[in-house]
């Protein structure tokens, strides 16, 4: 069964730091793109950050400079370090594993989310 699990969600003040964390379970996650998606209340999901399985990086340009993505391949983990954090980072975040890309409708295995808020 492939699996991904997210931690690392909480509460933290404006301009403050998070680090997500995703453990993938059943699949080598250093053989497909991953991805960090994001819903906020109210609002349609929404690609954060891309990891393709050659190591090049994407951000949305709401997060780019102060959101870093990152893989660990011996531990099967993807991260999402968030730094400058504002109110409207506000939101579900969600581990994802696409193929070659992120994009939403070919992504194969979803985390259940870790929640993130900003506020004061």
């Amino acid at each position: 069964q492939m699996l991904l699990g997210e931690s690392g969600g909480g509460l933290v003040q404006p301009g403050g730091s998070l680090r997500l964390s995703c453990t993938a379970a059943g699949f080598i996650s250093g053989f497909y793109a991953m991805g960090w998606f994001r819903q906020a209340p109210g609002k349609e999901r929404e690609l954060v950050s891309c990891i393709s399985n050659h190591d090049v990086e994407s951000y949305a340009d709401a997060v780019k400079g102060r959101f870093t993505i990152s893989r660990d391949n011996a531990g099967n983990t993807v991260y999402l370090q968030m730094n400058s954090l504002k109110p409207e980072d506000t939101a579900v975040y969600y581990c994802a594993r696409g193929n070659n890309d992120c994009t939403e409708r070919y992504i194969e295995v979803w985390g259940q989310g870790t929640l993130v808020s900003v506020s004061s």
